[in-house]
């Protein structure tokens, strides 16, 4: 936050599905929450990790075995919607647009929060792979809110988009 306690916000063209925690289905939330997480939702990429940990990928072009990875994972994807069906995200109530983000708050471009209510969201990020990223986070306002939990590799490709933008903002500014 800055010095009047108002979080440093970017533009960020951003969609939001979110909806209020009940009791009644704060454990589909958490569930889903967690089954979006790098190792249940991405076993390629996580074993990808580990094999860099090791060592093992160092004679290996890293865009051609990115490119590689993103196939399997596609492939992967095809193949559990043939042998089960696709899987199937939890339905939220509300979906709205995010005007600008911070490394840990964003802002929507209309009031639809209730003043420090507890929510849980998905966000449609435009990084590459392009997914939904789930959070769970509190309403400062009607407008404004603070992340609460977001996956470890999901917080990196967040503060990333930030910088990317604050850099496309700073270039504007410099005009």
């Amino acid at each position: 936050m800055n010095i009047v306690g108002v979080p440093y916000l970017v533009k960020a063209p951003l969609v939001i599905s979110f909806e209020k925690i009940s009791e009644d289905r704060e454990e589909e939330f958490e569930r889903e929450f967690q089954s979006l997480s790098e190792v249940d939702s991405d076993a390629i990429g996580h074993w990808l990790k580990l094999q860099k940990a090791k060592g093992e990928t160092g004679d290996t072009d890293e865009v051609v075995l990115n490119l590689l990875v993103e196939l399997h994972r596609k492939i992967d994807k095809l193949e559990k919607i043939i042998l089960k069906g696709d899987k199937r995200l939890l339905k939220l109530d509300i979906t709205s647009r995010i005007e600008e983000i911070g490394f840990h708050h964003f802002q929507l471009e209309e009031s639809s929060f209730e003043e420090n209510a507890i929510y849980y969201g998905r966000v449609e990020m435009v990084t590459y792979p392009q997914r939904e990223l789930p959070i769970f986070f509190k309403a400062v306002n009607t407008k404004l809110a603070k992340v609460n939990s977001i996956h470890e590799k999901d917080e990196v490709d967040w503060a990333s988009y930030f910088r990317a933008r604050e850099r496309i903002m700073i270039r504007e500014r410099r005009k």
